[in-house]
């Protein structure tokens, strides 16, 4: 769908932060001071920062007010209560366990359920999920449609789950599957929605193998919404109406709340089963605190309870997927290689296509997003070889995801219009003078999660 004009913002602004001005010369000295991983630059050295919008959006006047109110009891803190009643009427699940955030939960939910050697489903994981279970020993399975991988397809729900590759590893690897696991949006596919026909196919198969089916759930109404947008039948139904039946497919959801709970910290696991949500509580209270807090402060618990009633304003989420719309229709038009159709989040940008003359183990996207950031001030992530790319052989061979990409997440209420014509701009000007971008490689890294704190050279 295209946005070609500037979507009015469904707000006003209150209060302003500074946006801090730097020279290419400094951009150039701070790369090399950190390694050339934008992940170390210092924020205040950047001008635009696309790194994520996880925990960067800008809350409103009725969260603010809400955090005031937040009541500080270690134990049983109506703040908990609010939560609780605010993610009940959302998902319906029995039971509602905080975490500090999303990679919390997930660290609680599989190490209650994996065992060494287990197989993981999702459509496609992302990378805390993955590495997740890859510490506990098992092993994260990406059954997303193929058509996921080609990029330029623009089919309306590209990050379905492939019910045949399911029901072939679940026969294949039967007693060593403890759960499915499906993203919405599928975000290392290009943040693409699950339609609500698939999650009801994968549910059938999950129940029929008797396996517990559990959603990653941190950008549900963005999913809604585009079901809403894109599936029959569901154009009259609500936001709140659509999450609701998404959810009652399923067995339980973990839940980053700095994504689509408007919060800048902040995650949950929710789910029916009784037994387990006993042996989760008391995984949290060895390392993350007493299941009315879960880590969190009792503020930080009334800003998400506030923050999941305003994600579901059918105003607020047109104009965040149009912004992100707007931005790659500027890019789209110039040229760029963009992953499409366009998701509900972040715009990716094709950095193979890009930088074709950057080969895959010289990190085509690391470059992207190296170049942009001392050109232009302007932070991004990689999604491609760094982040996902596996040895298979004791000799160190490499192989590389299908997919290598730069990823420009869009934080939530934080920039307007002509933030985004800046960032198009910068690209472009980028694009032009592609062919003097050059390859890095990796002189210290870390497993798993290697991205985050890896060191680089430029070639």
């Amino acid at each position: 769908m295209k946005y070609k004009r500037s979507p009015m913002e469904p707000y006003r602004i209150k209060m302003i932060e500074p946006i801090s001005q730097t020279t290419r010369r400094e951009r150039e000295k701070i790369l090399r001071e950190v390694g050339y991983n934008v992940f170390a630059i210092p924020a205040e050295k950047v001008t635009i920062d696309l790194l994520t919008d996880s925990g960067t959006g800008a809350m409103s006047q009725d969260q603010w007010a809400a955090l005031m109110k937040g009541d500080e009891s270690y134990a049983g803190a109506r703040s908990y209560y609010r939560f609780e009643a605010s993610v009940k009427k959302i998902f319906g699940y029995r039971h509602v366990i905080p975490t500090h955030q999303g990679r919390a939960a997930e660290r609680i939910l599989f190490e209650a359920l994996l065992k060494k050697g287990d197989y993981v489903p999702n459509n496609i994981h992302f990378d805390t999920t993955m590495a997740n279970v890859l510490v506990r020993h098992g092993h994260p399975v990406n059954l997303v449609i193929n058509e996921a991988y080609d990029p330029k397809l623009e089919i309306p729900f590209k990050g379905n789950m492939d019910p045949s590759k399911l029901e072939r590893l679940l026969r294949q690897k039967k007693g060593r599957v403890p759960l499915v696991l499906i993203t919405i949006t599928n975000n290392s596919g290009g943040g693409q929605p699950v339609s609500m026909a698939n999650l009801r196919e994968i549910s059938r198969i999950c129940h029929r193998y008797q396996i517990p089916f559990f959603f990653d759930a941190c950008r549900f109404a963005e999913n809604a919404f585009f079901i809403k947008e894109r599936e029959p039948g569901y154009n009259q139904k609500s936001i709140l109406e659509i999450a609701q039946e998404m959810f009652s497919l399923a067995d339980g959801a973990l839940v980053s709340a700095k994504k689509d709970g408007l919060a800048n910290i902040g995650g949950f696991i929710t789910l029916n089963d009784e037994a387990l949500a006993e042996k989760l509580k008391h995984l949290l209270i060895i390392s993350e605190g007493f299941p009315t807090y879960g880590g969190l402060a009792g503020r930080d618990l009334e800003v998400i309870a506030r923050g999941l009633e305003e994600v579901l304003d059918l105003a607020y989420l047109e104009h965040r997927i149009n912004q992100v719309r707007y931005l790659a229709n500027l890019l789209e038009e110039a040229g760029i290689p963009i992953f499409k159709p366009i998701g509900g989040h972040a715009v990716y940008l094709l950095a193979d296509e890009f930088l074709p003359h950057i080969p895959r183990d010289q990190y085509p996207g690391w470059a992207l997003t190296i170049a942009l950031y001392r050109e232009s001030g302007i932070r991004a992530v990689e999604v491609g070889g760094v982040m996902f790319a596996k040895k298979i052989s004791q000799k160190g061979k490499l192989v590389f995801p299908r997919l290598e990409m730069v990823r420009l997440a869009i934080p939530r209420r934080v920039y307007t219009a002509s933030h985004l014509e800046y960032v198009a701009e910068a690209i472009i000007n980028l694009y032009k003078q592609r062919n003097k971008i050059r390859g890095l490689k990796i002189i210290k890294a870390r497993e798993p999660l290697r991205h985050f704190t890896a060191s680089f050279k430029p070639l």
